[in-house]
């Protein structure tokens, strides 16, 4: 009885250990994309002499 309890969490350890792996996984692609495509924007700006867009927020009162 103990061992199929110890299987059965095992199971379910692996299957969570797998999820969380794969979101890391993700998140990493995700924030290198984002790293690369700041630097090839900075770098873009810097050879063409054109400055990098600036968000202006405008806040707005009511």
């Amino acid at each position: 009885m103990l061992s199929m309890m110890l299987s059965g969490a095992n199971a379910w350890a692996g299957a969570a250990r797998g999820i969380m792996t794969s979101q890391a996984k993700r998140q990493g692609a995700v924030t290198a994309r984002q790293a690369a495509k700041g630097v090839a924007d900075l770098w873009t700006a810097a050879l063409t002499g054109t400055a990098a867009k600036k968000h202006a927020r405008k806040k707005s009162r009511s």
